[in-house]
């Protein structure tokens, strides 16, 4: 080999040698490098979180039932025969004890009046003239100028004239309330709930004209089962919604004696408060579903938002560490505002979704809200 051809050789070597060294320390930094870790989650939703809490909550008996009047008066004509005039109140009317509802053709009771006053009137005069002469046979009578006979005859004469004045004078008395049943007159006070009467009619004792809420007094009888019963006392408070809007207030008067053996159930009688101005008025025979009050007891609650219904059950969002959620199935209790009681399911020491619970499902991940 010439000397030229070996510099050669020798020059092609070391620059085969550098170029493994150029690959070899281009591939060690890839032989000592790690996997990349996978990106954190992107979170689904920012939420605000909360703990449940322990409060003291009323406890509720819940009833349905029907407004009814407290008490109704039937008003009707005590004196038969004449012809109604007048009819002064509708349906509806406030009226007051004593107010004129409807006047009868009183003509024919005036004219009987009279007649009885001018008997009353003859009588009396008889008995004037009887008394005049029972006098002076009481003065006669010792000195044997009248006969035993005549003397007792005189003094009976006497005792009937007395007598007739008295029946005279019942028989205008007797005029005279006729007279005054011509006018029909408010038992009490009340609003006026039906009205039969009619202009003209003449009528029999004793018929309907109208139908009175004495004192407007509403009540709500409200339908409880029997095993609730002994948790009820009469005072205590009473809400509730009538079918109208209205919402009204009371308290319990008194429970039935009694329970219906086919509804297992009794009724509570609860006095109601008349609703306040501009409110939806409640009317008697209204349906209305409320509450009886009947104490109180400590409870879980947590914000109503909190709680999501799916299918027919109730659910809250628990927050983990990690930020993941995840659903937990609850049983709800009483609700108190915007508080809501937790009565079984729920673990101690959870941080469950206050804001935006409807909108999770389980294992995603949020952003808690600072």
């Amino acid at each position: 080999m010439t000397p030229t051809s070996y510099s050669r050789s020798a020059a092609l070597t070391r620059a085969a040698h550098l170029a493994l060294l150029l690959g070899l320390s281009c591939l060690t930094p890839m032989v000592g490098a790690q996997t990349p870790k996978a990106a954190p989650p992107k979170p689904a939703l920012t939420v605000t979180v909360g703990s449940p809490s322990v409060q003291t909550l009323p406890m509720q008996i819940k009833a349905n039932g029907n407004i009814a009047a407290w008490q109704e008066a039937s008003v009707g004509t005590e004196i038969g025969g004449l012809r109604l005039t007048e009819v002064r109140v509708n349906v509806g009317d406030v009226v007051k004890a004593g107010q004129v509802l409807a006047v009868f053709h009183a003509a024919p009771v005036q004219a009987d009046m009279a007649q009885a006053q001018a008997n009353l009137s003859q009588a009396q005069a008889a008995a004037n003239e009887a008394r005049a002469n029972a006098e002076r046979a009481r003065g006669l009578q010792p000195t044997g100028v009248i006969s035993a006979q005549q003397y007792v005859q005189y003094i009976t004469a006497e005792e009937s004239a007395v007598a007739r004045v008295a029946a005279a004078k019942a028989s205008v008395d007797s005029q005279q309330l006729r007279l005054q049943q011509t006018q029909v007159l408010a038992p009490d006070s009340g609003i006026i709930a039906a009205r039969s009467a009619s202009v003209g009619a003449v009528l029999t004792p004793g018929t309907e004209l109208f139908r009175l809420i004495r004192q407007g007094r509403l009540e709500w009888r409200a339908e409880v089962i029997a095993s609730e019963l002994g948790a009820i006392k009469p005072g205590m408070a009473v809400s509730l919604m009538a079918a109208s809007g209205a919402n009204l207030s009371g308290r319990v008067r008194m429970i039935g004696p009694t329970v219906d053996p086919q509804t297992r159930q009794a009724l509570v009688y609860v006095d109601l408060q008349t609703p306040s101005a501009g409110q939806a008025p409640a009317l008697a025979g209204m349906y209305a579903s409320g509450s009886i009050q009947s104490g109180s007891s400590r409870a879980i609650t947590v914000p109503a938002p909190a709680v999501v219904s799916r299918d027919g059950f109730n659910y809250v969002m628990q927050v983990k560490a990690d930020n993941r959620v995840s659903v937990i199935k609850v049983q709800t209790g009483r609700r108190v505002g915007d508080q809501i009681e937790i009565t079984q399911g729920l673990p101690d020491g959870v941080k469950l979704v206050t804001q935006g619970a409807g909108f999770l499902n389980e294992g995603d991940a949020v952003r808690i809200a600072p």
